[in-house]
């Protein structure tokens, strides 16, 4: 029998990884870099996960963050101001928050059942009230959408992809013009 909550917690850990493969070795100047016509960049989906692992696996469930982030006490995070770095914030610093707000949660998976009650402090009365199972499938939702943001910003930035090490015997070159030639036919 499968052990359902070891296994959503394996997939959370797993994207977590996969997040920061994305976000590894990239210059200073290429993780603050607004990379779409919304500003999304690498180490804003980082900072903005930090907030998420706070509120979903933390505070849910009675359990203070182990860090305060000022974006969150001053309200800002309102305004998007969890999805880049100031000048004024470190990288370094947003990541190391980024690893104790997912050793925060795991404590909070390992210390809890799937049916374990939480209320979301944002949500409306209605909506609020939860349990561990629901709030760790949405983080590895949550948590897998934005990975795979981070992994598409760091193709545009410099062409490394997750995936694809460079190892797979795939010409690229030729296989994007089979892309582009197959999208060209419908051209207007």
């Amino acid at each position: 029998m499968t052990d359902v909550k070891a296994a959503l917690h394996d997939k959370l850990i797993e994207v977590r990884g996969t997040l920061l493969a994305a976000v590894g070795g990239a210059s200073e100047h290429d993780l603050r870099r607004p990379m779409t016509p919304t500003g999304t960049n690498l180490i804003g989906l980082v900072k903005h996960l930090v907030g998420v692992e706070h509120v979903y696996l933390g505070e849910s469930f009675g359990r203070r963050a182990p860090d305060v982030l000022p974006w969150v006490e001053d309200g800002s995070v309102w305004d998007a101001a969890d999805m880049w770095a100031t000048a004024d914030e470190s990288s370094e610093e947003i990541l190391a928050l980024y690893r104790r707000a997912c050793a925060h949660s795991d404590e909070t998976v390992a210390a809890l059942e799937l049916d374990a009650p939480g209320r979301v402090p944002h949500r409306t009365a209605n909506t609020a009230d939860t349990t561990l199972g629901f709030l760790l499938v949405r983080m590895v939702a949550e948590t897998a959408q934005h990975a795979g943001h981070a992994e598409i910003v760091r193709e545009a930035i410099d062409g490394r992809t997750g995936s694809d090490t460079g190892e797979s015997g795939i010409d690229r070159t030729t296989y994007v013009g089979r892309i582009q030639a197959a999208a060209d036919r419908f051209a207007d």
